[in-house]
């Protein structure tokens, strides 16, 4: 069952994870759509969509599985897991961050440049990348 388990949260995560690194470029498209335009409406739709079909579930199974992989397999133990859970929750975090921003141009209340989310793209990426050496690594 562990390893079936395993396979759910490496496929939640690849979902999550492709979802968190396409919204933020959605937003920057999406910033220069003008407020009420047909464009603008197109990327509201792009965005609703990406977070609740794909981000949001992939985010809840990505937890789900890794939390019975961490009772399973008893890596609450291990320094590396938790460097990682950390990682985790500031990813979460910026996951929260992202609904918010979805919600903001929705209502077309968007305040923020694309120089800011072509910034915070790049956010995901490198908790990714650590998170991937941690698990992999496992440095302590």
């Amino acid at each position: 069952m562990y390893e079936w388990i395993k396979a759910l949260h490496i496929i939640a995560v690849i979902s999550w994870m492709a979802g968190m690194l396409y919204l933020p470029r959605l937003f920057v498209y999406h910033c220069e759509a003008e407020p009420g335009s047909r464009q603008s409406e197109t990327f509201k739709v792009m965005e609703r969509r990406l977070l609740k079909a794909i981000i949001n579930p992939a985010m809840i199974m990505t937890w789900l599985a890794g939390l019975y992989l961490v009772w399973a397999g008893h890596w609450y133990l291990s320094g590396w897991f938790h460097a990682k859970f950390l990682l985790v929750l500031v990813l979460s975090g910026v996951h929260g961050f992202f609904s918010r921003c979805v919600k903001d141009f929705a209502a077309d209340r968007n305040t923020r440049s694309q120089k800011f989310y072509r910034i915070i793209n790049e956010v995901p990426t490198l908790l990714m990348i650590f998170i991937v050496v941690l698990v992999v690594i496992k440095p302590f």
